[in-house]
């Protein structure tokens, strides 16, 4: 398997200024740009094999979201917050400047991309008319609107039983004393994602541990817990009526890859997500909880199946 180019720019916060690193697969001269953005504790290398299928259609980037894999960690761990990924990734496509814009979310990286359609609509709700002396600038847009969605088993509501479950590990600071141990660790913790050969549970390991001072660590700041953990029921609720408002309205293409077993994304929220929106289609993915790996072929098919029928 081939490696990405590996690129960064700057990000700022309340705490100053911050690197972010991403990984870039495909033509860099392409203007199709497909975001893959991981989940909670994850990093942009889960999408590795995706970005080697699409690579020739797509210039492919997968971030590293803050406080993760080779990104800096904020020196405020309040900031740990989806607002704040989204200010990174408005950053990140002002650099790319893409014609199109089509992204795979998985988990957090869908709630990332409904967060963005909603203050991307916003922004255009309120813009300002375009002066007489730029109307006929070729002046790059960086707002561009998702044109393809893929929510890998996320939607606007997360089921409250999940985020206790996955709260009650993020912020271990565990170490272990061989990168075997820590395999055998993540095998047993992730088990819902689907894998099953030692080959795939290596591949998915690699990137998500650390070697430090003779100890295999998590690649990530145990601090994100903070901005997951610290949500009380009045702000939960809040967020899923905002989302499920923004979701409403999103014109994306989007398909909803749904683990069946999975306890984040229930078949009931998949449901309401089709009646809701028009524009919206689900895959059932059995056998599998949350959430879908992206690293098995069959689950690539699909992506790329969606991607490809205008």
């Amino acid at each position: 398997m081939s490696s990405p180019r590996v690129e960064s720019i700057a990000c700022t916060s309340q705490s100053g200024i911050h690197r972010m690193a991403y990984y870039e697969w495909g033509d860099p001269d392409n203007k199709d740009v497909l975001l893959c953005v991981h989940g909670l504790t994850r990093n942009g290398r889960d999408f590795d094999r995706v970005a080697q299928r699409l690579s020739g259609r797509y210039r492919v980037v997968c971030p590293d979201i803050v406080g993760r894999g080779l990104s800096d960690w904020l020196g405020n761990p309040a900031s740990y917050q989806v607002p704040q990924y989204v200010s990174d990734i408005v950053t990140l496509l002002g650099r790319l400047r893409p014609a199109n814009l089509d992204w795979i979310g998985t988990s957090m990286g869908g709630l990332i991309a409904m967060v963005y359609s909603g203050m991307l609509g916003k922004a255009r709700s309120g813009k300002a008319p375009v002066p007489p002396a730029r109307q006929h600038a070729s002046i790059p847009e960086p707002l561009i609107p998702i044109r393809n969605l893929v929510l890998n088993d996320v939607g606007p509501r997360v089921e409250p039983e999940s985020i206790m479950r996955i709260g009650s590990y993020v912020g271990e600071e565990k170490s272990f004393p061989s990168y075997q141990a820590a395999v055998d660790y993540i095998r047993e913790a992730s088990a819902s994602f689907g894998l099953k050969t030692d080959e795939q549970w290596d591949e998915f390991a690699k990137h998500y541990f650390v070697e430090k001072d003779g100890k295999w660590i998590k690649h990530y700041d145990p601090a994100i817990a903070q901005g997951f953990t610290g949500m009380t029921p009045e702000a939960y609720e809040r967020g899923e009526k905002y989302l499920w408002g923004v979701f409403e309205k999103m014109q994306s293409r989007t398909l909803v890859l749904h683990g069946v077993e999975s306890d984040l994304l229930t078949a009931e929220s998949v449901i309401r997500m089709k009646a809701c929106n028009a524009r919206v289609s689900s895959i059932d993915i059995p056998g599998v909880g949350h959430a879908p790996s992206l690293m098995i072929d069959h689950e690539i098919d699909l992506i790329e199946k969606f991607l490809t029928e205008e």
